[in-house]
């Protein structure tokens, strides 16, 4: 017989363990799941103290699980079907929810819940109950405590029973927007969207920072990043901003009046003091990258010393310990990695020179910078020019590239 779920459960990971702040994490939380469940007609959802439970309404629920799955903040979503508290009824649902889960199962258990504590069955009492049903309605099936096949969760509630025997992984981490606001600085390669989506797995929503030097990176590169910054919007909630850095001239300057083993550190730097800029205009508290130490001549230790300085912003670097392999897993999982490999080089790619310092000294970077007199009036022409984009989960990016300047 096969069985028609008519609820999701979804519980939280992290946030049983945040104390006081858990009632603003779990608000947080249904907002988010409201908005992601827009598209889908006729959900009804509630908001309970450990859970959050939809009401399919005949709707069916794997597209639905698959937009939750999606979401931070979410440690797990159960197939459900309920019953009324009444204990046979909740025997024949758990019986139906055993028989549609155990293809080619063997065992068992029953894991009873009861927080309604006026029904007249305790926890344990319920797991012998149930249990003994389903062992007596069913054959070839045997109870394995400790390292069952199919877990059959039954909890009483005021609202109603839910017997549930499925259930897919969440994201996990914390909700969108209980842990401020981070700037991204975003490449276009395979490491920053990873960075940013870590950085939003830990609750921090993001803005994107790109630095874009036309003619010498091509309105490709520009799109590139619009459609990563659009992927990303899957994890965020609803929108992200895409702050598109005119860089040219700077970079040109650069070229011009710093030894060609230093450009790529002052660039580094003053990409910072940019973005810190943004940051601050945009009520942002920290900035984060996808810097990973050692694989580039600009992510040594000796490189990040002499360009962190130019900033008091906390810089976030989530992927900073990890191998390539591990990244490229991440960046295939999050759907970024086809678009983060087209071959449109962006500026730093482009200025690269030929033998970048990878020891370079602070002292020497400073005073090499001095050689840009208005580099002052240069970054602040850059960021009165900052062309802002704001991308939203749902909506398409496939505007012709004229529109995007």
């Amino acid at each position: 017989m096969k069985m028609i779920y008519d609820h999701l459960v979804v519980r939280y990971g992290e946030l049983s363990l945040k104390g006081k702040n858990r009632r603003h994490f779990e608000t947080q939380l249904f907002e988010t799941v409201k908005r992601k469940m827009r598209p889908f007609q006729d959900l009804n959802m509630a908001k309970h103290f450990d859970r959050i439970v939809i009401e399919l309404n005949g709707q069916p629920y794997e597209p639905i699980v698959k937009s939750l799955q999606d979401i931070f903040g979410i440690h797990s979503i159960s197939l459900a079907v309920r019953s009324e508290n009444d204990l046979e009824a909740i025997q024949k649902a758990a019986l139906i929810a055993l028989n549609e889960a155990m293809e080619g199962k063997k065992t068992f258990k029953v894991t009873g819940k009861r927080s309604l504590k006026s029904f007249p069955v305790n926890s344990m009492q319920l797991n012998q109950e149930v249990g003994g049903y389903l062992l007596r309605n069913t054959e070839g099936f045997t109870v394995d405590v400790h390292n069952p096949d199919v877990n059959v969760k039954v909890e009483v509630k005021d609202t109603g029973t839910y017997i549930s025997s499925k259930s897919f992984e969440g994201a996990g981490g914390l909700p969108i927007g209980v842990g401020g606001k981070a700037m991204l600085m975003l490449s276009g390669g395979i490491d920053s969207p990873v960075a940013g989506y870590l950085t939003m797995k830990r609750g921090v929503r993001i803005e994107g920072v790109h630095f874009h030097s036309p003619p010498f990176t091509s309105e490709r590169a520009k799109q590139k990043v619009v459609d990563l910054t659009q992927e990303l919007t899957r994890y965020s909630g609803g929108k992200i901003k895409l702050h598109v850095v005119p860089f040219t001239k700077i970079q040109q300057t650069i070229k011009d009046k710093i030894p060609s083993s230093y450009s790529m550190t002052i660039m580094r730097r003053v990409m910072l003091r940019i973005t810190e800029r943004l940051a601050e205009n945009n009520n942002a508290m920290a900035i984060a990258n996808g810097e990973n130490l050692g694989q580039v001549a600009s992510q040594t230790m000796h490189s990040m010393y002499a360009i962190n300085e130019v900033t008091n912003m906390p810089i976030l670097r989530p992927v900073i310990t990890m191998d390539k392999l591990e990244i490229m897993n991440i960046s295939h999982r999050i759907g970024t990695y086809d678009i983060s490999i087209r071959p449109y080089e962006d500026c730093c790619t482009i200025f690269l020179p030929s033998a970048p310092k990878t020891k370079p000294k602070r002292e020497k970077a400073i005073r090499f910078e001095k050689n840009i007199e208005n580099l002052e009036e240069l970054i602040e022409e850059a960021v009165n020019d900052v062309e802002t984009l704001i991308l939203e989960e749902g909506k398409s990016t496939d505007e012709t590239f004229d529109d995007l300047l």
